[in-house]
């Protein structure tokens, strides 16, 4: 099991409290309107003159999560759960994410389930952490692995189960320009990986069954 946490843990972003390389906000602005002169506008005109100050808000708010550290969102758990330790799933998580690749927007659904070992976490807490790596510049692929490194590493269940389903506007909106299309990865570590039932279990219950 640490072979495959140390893996999957590389790709994950480690925040950096002081950025001390992070551009000023005028720096930004600046890049913004060169830009919109690239795309062959003038950002001197009325409608964009506000936009590089819009676009740096809007970045900052987008990418907030190399601001925030997921693991701290895992820190508190709870062992009076009255012996439960069986599937714990939190589907459906609606999200919104970048590509690192051409920065445009990844929109999808994540799906997270985990085998308790005598702890659980609070439920918001599994949406927070897809919530923090969803804003940083991803690939769905890192994105996946990632979510199920973390709770594994920090939780030490029996198992993380994670799949997420995406449309990636790189495609949609640009090269091929095929709009509808549907990415899915998953990622399963310790008894969802050596054991197939209960991936199968895992994903029955994602795809709103509910067989044991």
């Amino acid at each position: 099991m640490d072979a495959v946490i140390k893996k999957l843990m590389p790709n994950i972003p480690v925040p950096d409290k002081r950025v001390a390389n992070r551009p000023s906000e005028a720096e930004v602005e600046a890049a913004v309107r060169t830009l919109l002169r690239w795309t062959g506008d003038n950002p001197d005109r009325e409608g964009l003159l506000d936009t590089p100050k819009r676009v740096a808000k809007a970045y900052r708010e987008m990418f907030g999560g190399y601001d925030m550290d997921p693991a701290e969102e895992l820190g508190r758990t709870f062992e009076e759960v009255a012996g439960y330790d069986d599937l714990v799933i939190v589907k459906d998580i609606e999200f919104h994410s970048h590509c690192e690749h051409h920065m445009v927007p990844i929109i999808g659904k994540a799906h997270v389930g985990y085998l308790p070992d005598g702890k659980v976490v609070g439920l918001s807490k599994i949406i927070r952490v897809v919530d923090i790596f969803a804003h940083r510049l991803q690939t769905q692929e890192a994105m996946t692995a990632q979510i199920a490194a973390i709770i594994q590493d920090v939780l030490n269940p029996r198992g993380v189960a994670v799949v997420i389903e995406a449309e990636h506007m790189c495609i949609a909106m640009r090269g091929i320009r095929k709009q509808g299309s549907t990415t899915l990865t998953s990622t399963f570590t310790g008894s969802f990986r050596d054991n197939p039932e209960e991936q199968i279990r895992f994903m029955t219950m994602v795809r709103g069954g509910h067989k044991a």
